[in-house]
C-alpha cells in the first residue's frame, strides 16, 4: 500500500488518512490480523454504493433528457454493476493498494471483480466523508460519462441472458445452459462463479454476489464471444463466396 501514490492518482489528499486505509482494508486482512486496530471497508462500501447510485442517476437524468424511466434504470444498473466498478478500480490502481489476507492474495483476490468493486465503493464512501459531495461527484464523473456512452451505444444495459438466448437459438438452434462452477466466501458474503454452455461448449464465465448476477455476467461474456465467432464465420463465408465468383 502506498497512500501517497494513490492520492496523487486521485488528485485528493485525505485529511483523515486512517479513513483511506479503512477503505482499502478487506475483511480477510482483519480475520488474519485480529490484533490490529483497523476496521474493514464494508460500512464504507455500503455508503459508497448509495452515493454512486445517486451520482449516476443524476448524470443520466440530465444527459439523456428524452429517456424513459425504465431505460434510465437499466442504464444506471449497468453503470454501477460490479464488473464496471471493478474496471474503475483497476484504472485507479486499487489492486496494488488493497490490504487482504495471505490466503486471499494467493487466491488472486486482487483480480476478483466483486472484491475490486467493493473497494471502489468503499473509496467513494471515504472520499465523501473526508472531502464532501462535490469532490466525490468530480471523482465519479471521471468515469461515468464515457462508460455511459459506451453502454448506451452497445446496448449493454439490455438483459444479457435474453439477448444470448435469442442469438443462440436464432443462429445455432441451441439454448444456453448455465452451470455453477464455484462458490466462495462466508454465508453472508458469497461470491458465485457460473459458466454458460452452448451445445456443450463453454462460451463464458461470470462472478457475482448472487447466482442471478453471476449468470448475467456470464451471459454478457458469452454474448461477446458468440458474436465474435459468428462474425468470423460470416467473414470467412463471404471470402469463400467471393473466391467462387471469381
Amino acid at each position: 500500500m502506498n497512500l501517497e501514490t494513490l492520492q496523487a492518482t486521485l488528485g485528493i489528499t485525505f485529511k483523515d488518512q486512517a479513513l483511506l486505509v479503512r477503505a482499502l482494508t478487506h475483511r480477510s486482512y482483519l480475520n488474519e490480523n485480529p490484533e490490529l486496530p483497523y476496521l474493514d471497508n464494508e460500512r464504507l462500501e455500503f455508503l459508497g454504493d448509495a452515493i454512486l447510485d445517486f451520482i449516476a442517476a443524476e448524470y443520466l437524468y440530465h444527459h439523456f433528457p428524452e429517456m424513459h424511466e425504465g431505460d434510465l434504470t437499466s442504464l444506471r444498473a449497468a453503470l454501477v454493476k460490479g464488473e464496471t466498478l471493478a474496471r474503475f478500480a483497476i484504472d485507479l490502481g486499487l489492486p496494488h493498494h488493497l490490504l487482504m489476507s495471505r490466503g486471499e492474495q494467493a487466491a488472486r483476490g486482487h483480480e476478483r471483480a466483486p472484491l475490486l468493486a467493493g473497494a471502489f465503493e468503499a473509496l467513494i464512501g471515504a472520499v465523501y466523508l473526508d472531502q464532501g459531495f462535490e469532490v466525490t461527484r468530480a471523482l465519479v464523473l471521471r468515469f461515468i460519462p464515457a462508460e455511459a456512452e459506451r453502454i448506451y451505444a452497445l446496448r449493454l444495459d439490455r438483459d444479457a441472458k435474453s439477448m444470448l438466448q435469442e442469438l443462440s437459438q436464432g443462429k445455432l438452434q441451441a439454448t444456453p445452459h448455465y452451470r455453477l462452477i464455484e462458490t466462495r466466501g462466508p454465508d453472508h458474503a458469497r461470491d458465485f462463479t457460473i459458466a454458460v454452455f452452448i451445445n456443450g461448449r463453454e462460451y463464458g464465465r461470470g462472478t457475482g454476489r448472487s447466482k442471478q448476477t453471476a449468470e448475467q455476467n456470464a451471459a454478457r461474456v458469452a454474448l461477446e464471444n458468440l458474436q465474435a465467432e459468428l462474425s468470423r464465420e460470416e467473414h470467412a463465408a463471404l471470402i469463400a463466396l467471393k473466391g467462387q465468383v471469381e
